[in-house]
């Protein structure tokens, strides 16, 4: 959708597999990273660190499926390495997105009390004790915390809420306020500095020109002025809002507020510990019948427990800038893409995602299988399609730039024959017989385009136009002066070699046997020397 123009992502594949390849690319350019894995409740999980192989053969060597195809139960919680499996899953992904994220970047992982200790402490080893920016305790559903009777007979209270755990990269991070839908809260978030209700003499003193006669202020005089000074330090680099001085003169006597920017050092970093009321829109998918069935009833897809929008936007929100990277690589249906684009629309920003979700397949008997979903991918996708019509079709920012198309990518194997990356364990014989470096085949032009995108670190994202030049199809990469110029099509001249040196390319890449002689291919370098010395050659 929009694949040409888009800065949207959507891989398929492994995700373990995904981080991989984008390190090149994004290595340190993700502002922010929401997850809600597999909360390893003794269903199945489909992730393993080895996907060398197709995802049905995966699925029956590890147990998933019988020789019939029947679908298996992977890690049942009596299995002894229960937690172990999970944390091994998990454990190897947060390593790689932490390479991922930007320096002032955060990751959010939304998980259930079955693995939350065990989640805490692996963000903790990854991340730094010091990173950890707070829990949000977000109301599961209603419903009455009265006894319930598990599987195996025992009684335990029921559980209404789960989490969503934050992490920063650095102490570089520094997020707004939560935004809460309360009858008498600033709409930009605020913090209560004082008490009309309390009475210490005290904690009485003069702040910017005023002392209070009755009541108190919240915090000690010193506290107070840091948080003052903190507040300065937002208006100079952010000018959403009024002057500290406007804000101070409007409210006068009748102060209540002032935001509280924490300076990111310590366990209470950048935001209270916080639980969602039941007057917030903060809430997990299955509140009530309404978000229940958001993307069943709006969208007309069928899908189990997805997530709240609104609370993976507002997330969003809590960053300070509308630009940047939000990647999700545990896409399910691709409600993080949609709270994306909505805030985009909101506010004019551009903010683009990356998702990642494996083609796993959907189950037989499911609805969503019977209306000719076969992966939970294809419901993913068709959810971002779905959801960005619908939100061009209504208001928006008159700054939005309307992106919500999305380039879809797949993970496989490389288009190269193995003697082009392991040329030291290749045989003399091998070499006489090899005359083309890409596998039988495996010469799509687009796809061999992304390989060499992926090995030389070149944004995914970039706009890629196609033409014809001298009969020869020509990619070209960004815009002018371009990052890449590719071609490799075959009986490539002198002439073609010069004229495409004309663009001075930041790189350019052609087929190793794609030359009409040799003497083409020796003096390609020399013509770029030449005429773009700048330009980095390559043949694959």
């Amino acid at each position: 959708m929009d694949f040409d123009t888009t800065q949207n992502l959507f891989i398929e594949g492994d995700n373990l597999d995904a981080l991989k390849l984008l390190r090149e690319t994004y290595l340190g350019k993700v502002k922010m990273i929401y997850i809600d894995p597999p909360y390893n409740t003794g269903n199945d999980f489909v992730y393993d660190d080895d996907f060398s192989e197709s995802t049905e053969e995966f699925l029956k060597r590890s147990n998933q499926k019988d020789e019939e195809g029947n679908r298996l139960v992977a890690n049942k919680d009596s299995n002894g390495r229960f937690h172990s499996d999970w944390l091994s899953m998990i454990y190897s992904r947060l390593r790689l997105a932490k390479n991922l994220l930007a320096d002032d970047g955060a990751i959010f992982v939304s998980i259930d009390e079955n693995e939350l200790a065990n989640l805490t402490k692996a963000l903790d080893e990854v991340f730094g004790e010091e990173n950890f920016r707070n829990s949000l305790l977000v109301r599961r559903r209603i419903k009455s915390l009265n006894v319930q009777f598990a599987e195996n007979g025992l009684s335990s209270l029921n559980v209404g809420f789960e989490y969503v755990i934050i992490y920063s990269k650095s102490h570089d991070f520094l997020m707004n306020a939560l935004r809460m839908k309360k009858k008498n809260a600033s709409k930009k978030g605020t913090w209560n500095v004082f008490w009309s209700g309390a009475d210490r003499p005290t904690m009485r003193y003069e702040l910017l020109g005023f002392s209070p006669k009755t009541g108190q202020w919240r915090w000690g005089k010193e506290k107070a002025l840091e948080a003052i000074e903190n507040y300065k330090k937002y208006l100079s680099e952010y000018s959403d809002t009024m002057s500290l001085e406007e804000y101070w003169k409007k409210l006068g006597e009748n102060l209540k507020f002032i935001r509280r920017i924490n300076n990111g050092v310590g366990k209470n970093g950048g935001v209270q510990y916080w639980i969602a009321p039941s007057e917030t829109s903060l809430r997990t998918s299955n509140w009530t019948d309404v978000e229940v069935s958001e993307i069943h009833k709006e969208f007309d897809i069928p899908f189990s427990n997805p997530k709240n929008e609104t609370l993976i936007r507002e997330l969003v929100r809590l960053f300070r800038s509308k630009e940047g990277v939000i990647l999700d690589f545990f896409a399910g249906s691709a409600t993080t893409a949609h709270a994306v684009m909505r805030l985009n629309a909101e506010d004019g920003g551009n903010r683009k995602f990356i998702l990642v979700q494996l083609p796993e397949e959907t189950d037989k008997k499911s609805e969503a299988f019977k209306v000719g979903y076969e992966t939970i991918s294809e419901i993913s996708k068709e959810r971002i399609r779905r959801a960005g019509k619908k939100i061009l079709e209504g208001e928006s920012h008159e700054d939005w730039n309307k992106d919500v198309g999305f380039r879809v990518l797949k993970i496989d194997t490389s288009n190269m024959a193995d003697v082009y990356y392991t040329s030291e364990q290749t045989d003399q014989k091998d070499l006489l017989t090899a005359v083309d470096n890409i596998k039988p085949g495996r010469d799509n032009p687009e796809d061999l385009l992304f390989q060499v995108l992926v090995d030389w670190g070149v944004d995914l994202t970039l706009p890629i136009a196609k033409e014809t030049i001298q009969d020869k199809t020509v990619f070209f990469v960004s815009n002018e002066p371009y990052d890449l110029i590719a071609c490799f099509d075959k009986g490539i001249t002198e002439e073609l070699v010069k004229e495409l040196a004309t663009h001075k390319p930041m790189r350019i890449v052609f087929r190793d046997n794609g030359f009409v002689s040799d003497a083409v291919k020796i003096n390609v370098e020399q013509i770029f020397r030449q005429l773009s010395p700048s330009t980095e050659v390559k043949s694959i």
